[in-house]
């Protein structure tokens, strides 16, 4: 065959095809059945048009619609019908960019007059429409002066900077579906009917051109879309969830914490919100200490050039805040910078005094308060803050032992999720990204322990562990791990990490004298298991959606009263639960037991012991439980004990158990 190319399917078999055979053909030479499914096709990994001709050789798929893959082509799609929907029923609207992101996507529009949600109902019926017509997408490669004139005549001046800043070595695809067609890299499926009905539009924001507030502010519609109906109810249901649960609302309902504008981005805590905070200080640092690890503290203000040497002035300058002393009257001009990661401090208390190889591993854990500058826009109660605490730590080691740490790390990470009820957890391996520091000798080797590593955690837990590559997501300094942690409702979060720095002790010279007494270079492992405690605590509210496992609740329990005639008994109850080294609060107001049961429950709290004069009669309680009627009349002792019991952390239950 001339001009042929061998395809390998996923069942490992070989065949030779002509180099100009379309997916689309190919597809249905493999079977009809597959040719009506299919919606694009890919090759070495990369998804194609089914219009695209085969081109080369490689490892091939077809890509159908129930095809993880196939979603993103949904979402693409439905970008375009939305910005075909939007100038049929508004003539003169410009449209701009329309990229897919996480769970949909949205489109830039440039219109005198905003679009908002009122207009939604209209736009959805339109694009409908548009989907019901089945149009093919069809390519064509233009010329940009082509392209050019086209668009200037339809008066798309947003589309002809776009074309400007697409490099000249690369295509100028045109993708039209019937008459209306845009610019675009592709790829897409074969027509609109393939989108399906299982979308819908979200919300509306506005949008700087580019960014950029110099530029006009465009009207920035939102939409999601799923490969089918019953995603997209268990997708809105989620967000319907995630809204109840949203931790800032939960924070002032249970009086946790507080944003003011004199301090953006850095949290107000209230007493009960501090003391869950401490709660899991201290709970994290009773597993270090079982650990091995050193707590030290490094100072939260250090001369600029400590960060010139660290490389973080030059590579996170811009998230850096700078400090100076206030007073006009001053000999000391120095620039200093609030630390924003305690990585450098560490490297400095390390090279205190002299370290043999019989030292290692060196563990020295912080619970660093750390400072990075994130937009205005982008803060977020306390999942996006410019003020946080790191439960950081860094691990001295040799690289004999540096795979064995990163498992020792990983149990830690593991079991203190679990602790806390997350037990569908990620684990991802950044490799290096384009800018990084190291020869690629150093990152060839680092990769390749880590590598071992990943696949060693994935056969520990029995394949429970799902495990992936993130090409190119590395540190500047080297490969890291990212622990992903599903909640109570789907949602992902990025929490624990673990990073190889062989960059950092050879920037500080620091060294360990080895066996052979020449100084050697030790291995510095950045660990993370909450990452920001602020953020992992948002997480955790918004999990339980504030109803807390007892040993975690700010508030165990209240003890209250029906009438004042009980009043000596309920102090009495509460000083023996406090004895037994349980929070609890007394409520003696002179309200009806309904409302204060009520405005308890809206608290979170997740006992409330109720005592009138029989119960101090008899030495009970009545045994409120949040999120239930029913209560449950208990001798005092026999609830305090089971009270006590509940309460008792799961590393301290499985200390006694050991």
């Amino acid at each position: 065959m001339s001009n042929s190319v061998s395809l390998t399917f996923p069942d490992g078999s070989v065949r030779d095809y002509d180099a100009a055979m379309t997916g689309a053909a190919l597809a249905e030479s493999i079977s009809k059945s597959l040719a009506k499914k299919a919606v694009a096709y890919a090759v070495d990994g990369t998804v194609r048009d089914l219009s695209d001709p085969l081109g080369k050789s490689g490892k091939v798929e077809i890509v159908t619609r129930d095809d993880p893959r196939a979603l993103e082509l949904i979402r693409h799609d439905t970008a375009h019908v939305l910005a075909e929907a939007v100038q049929e029923l508004w003539p003169g609207t410009q449209v701009t960019i329309g990229p897919v992101i996480d769970n949909g996507f949205y489109y830039d529009f440039a219109r005198n007059e905003p679009f908002t949600p009122e207009d939604f109902p209209a736009i959805e019926k339109k694009m409908r429409e548009i989907i019901g017509r089945n149009k093919p997408f069809t390519k064509q490669v233009w010329s940009r002066d082509k392209a050019k004139q086209v668009f200037r005549d339809k008066g798309e001046a947003y589309k002809l900077e776009l074309i400007d800043a697409i490099p000249e070595d690369q295509n100028l695809n045109i993708y039209a579906q019937g008459e209306w067609f845009d610019l675009c890299r592709g790829p897409h499926m074969a027509s609109t009917g393939q989108i399906g009905s299982a979308f819908k539009l979200m919300k509306v924001a506005g949008a700087y051109w580019r960014g950029d507030s110099n530029n006009p502010m465009l009207t920035r519609i939102y939409g999601t879309a799923w490969a089918d109906q019953a995603q997209l109810d268990q997708y809105l249901h989620m967000l319907e969830e995630a809204e109840k649960r949203d931790h800032r609302r939960l924070g002032r309902e249970m009086d946790l914490f507080h944003f003011q504008e004199e301090g953006p981005g850095v949290v107000f805590w209230h007493a009960k919100g501090w003391k869950m905070f401490q709660n899991l200080v201290s709970y994290m640092r009773r597993r270090l200490d079982q650990q091995g690890y050193q707590e030290v503290n490094a100072p939260q203000v250090l001369d600029k050039s400590l960060w010139e040497t660290s490389g973080h002035w030059g590579w996170y300058r811009d998230a850096m805040f700078k400090v100076t002393v206030a007073g006009d009257d001053t000999d000391d001009d120095r620039v200093f910078a609030l630390k924003p990661m305690n990585c450098p401090g560490h490297v400095q208390i390390f090279k205190h005094g002299l370290k043999s190889y019989r030292d290692l591993p060196v563990k020295l854990a912080e619970f660093g308060n750390v400072h990075r500058y994130e937009p205005s826009g982008a803060l977020h109660g306390l999942m996006r803050v410019r003020g946080f605490t790191q439960d950081d730590a860094h691990i001295f080691c040799t690289e004999e032992q540096l795979a064995a740490e990163c498992l020792r790390i990983n149990d830690l990470i593991l079991s203190t999720y679990a602790d806390f009820g997350f037990n569908e957890i990620s684990v991802k391996l950044s490799t290096r990204p384009d800018k990084r520091v190291g020869s690629d000798e150093a990152w060839d080797h680092a990769e390749e322990i880590m590598g071992n590593v990943l696949k060693t955690i994935e056969a520990q837990s029995g394949n429970r562990i799902k495990t992936s590559i993130n090409p190119g997501e590395g540190a500047f300094y080297g490969p890291k791990f990212e622990y992903v942690l599903r909640d109570a409702i789907g949602r992902e979060w990025q929490c624990g990490t673990t990073q190889v720095d062989f960059n950092l002790p050879e920037r500080f010279g620091a060294f360990y004298i080895g066996s052979d007494s020449e100084k050697k270079q030790p291995v510095m492992v950045h660990r993370a298991i909450c990452g920001s405690m602020e953020r992992f605590l948002g997480i955790l509210i918004e999990n339980y959606s504030g109803h807390f496992p007892l040993w975690f609740a700010p508030q165990q329990v209240v003890v209250t009263t029906i009438t004042s005639d009980a009043d000596d008994y309920a102090r009495s109850v509460a000083a023996k639960l406090k004895a037994a080294g349980l929070s609890a609060e007394v409520d003696l107001r002179n309200e009806k037991i309904n409302y204060k049961v009520r405005e308890h429950s809206l608290a979170k709290v997740p006992v409330i012991l109720v005592c009138g004069k029989r119960e101090a009669e008899e030495a009970t309680v009545n045994v409120r439980r949040l999120g239930s009627r029913d209560q449950v009349s208990m001798g005092l002792d026999e609830a305090i004990a089971a009270l006590r019991d509940e309460a008792m952390t799961p590393d301290r239950r499985r200390a006694l158990t050991a």
